[in-house]
């Protein structure tokens, strides 16, 4: 018997047994990044079908039991997805898109003017076209959600069947839209079982980015390393003295204070000095 989760999205939502100790917990957080892509596709590539429409709000719930709704279900390789959108909301994104008059201002007004309109094949052909829409875009998150390599083909019109009422315990996602009328209008996303689960694998709690330990800060100048050279000696003689210079020959220097160079700049000056059969520089100056 199906058995009741934890208050984790809406009150009294229940969970195939299968699904249990998966993190119900995190689909907040895959139900907000599925509703970054609806709003990017609405802004974008679906742009002509919900111009005018803006996204509020897109969250995972009980699926709706409501024997108006008309369900379209494509099977995919991923798992089978159920999509229904309120009649309503259909006929409002037909009529603006190809004239007509408008809809009722109430529901009430609404429910009773369109219970008794014909489906017609323009508004099963738009019903095919946005069904597609969702569920291309699910299959996308859940692709992307789980890192899988290959992503998943578009879904073809001839994959989208009427489908029946999906089970009072499944999750569906409701996508709340409104109008520049300000008029609210809803449908839903309802994956399966199979499906439903794998989102919750490829949920995983964000982790907090790690920061190498580090010690006390130092500052730069203890941390750059450079390369100093010493110049001890300068001796001016003319070219035909260098070339009579034999083996054995002394040239006659006097050793004052060495040059500091920092790539050939002059930094510092220093005294010569011997230590332990070592010339060393000793007692630096700041170069003039």
């Amino acid at each position: 018997m199906p058995i009741a989760t934890p208050d984790t999205t809406t009150p009294h939502q229940v969970l195939d047994p299968s699904l249990l100790g998966r993190p119900v917990h995190l689909l907040p957080q895959f139900a907000a990044r599925l509703q970054d892509d609806l709003d990017a596709a609405m802004q974008g590539s679906a742009r002509r079908y919900w111009a005018g429409w803006r996204l509020e709000q897109a969250e995972f719930g009980r699926v709706p039991q409501d024997a108006a709704l008309r369900w379209m279900a494509v099977a995919g390789a991923m798992g089978t997805v159920s999509v229904a959108f309120e009649r309503c909301l259909l006929l409002t994104l037909l009529e603006r898109r190809y004239g007509g008059r408008r809809v009722a201002a109430t529901p009430r007004q609404v429910q009773e003017e369109r219970r008794s309109e014909r489906v017609t094949a323009t508004e099963e052909r738009l019903n095919v076209v946005l069904t597609q829409q969702m569920v291309d875009l699910l299959y996308a998150r859940v692709a992307a959600s789980a890192a899988m390599d290959v992503a998943p083909r578009p879904v073809a019109a001839n994959a989208v069947t009427g489908a029946a009422m999906p089970g009072a315990n499944g999750w569906a996602v409701q996508i709340v839209v409104r109008s520049m009328d300000d008029e609210t209008r809803r449908f839903w996303i309802a994956p399966d079982q199979p499906l439903m689960a794998a989102i919750l694998g490829s949920l995983r709690p964000e982790q907090p980015r790690a920061h190498a330990a580090r010690g006390p800060s130092e500052p730069l100048a203890a941390k750059l390393q450079v390369k100093l050279e010493g110049r001890l000696v300068s001796k001016e003689i003319t070219l035909g003295a260098l070339f009579d210079l034999k083996v054995g020959d002394v040239i006659p220097v006097n050793v004052g204070r060495a040059d500091v160079l920092l790539d050939e700049a002059r930094l510092f000056t220093a005294a010569v000095a011997e230590s332990r059969g070592k010339l060393c520089l000793t007692s630096f100056e700041d170069a003039e």
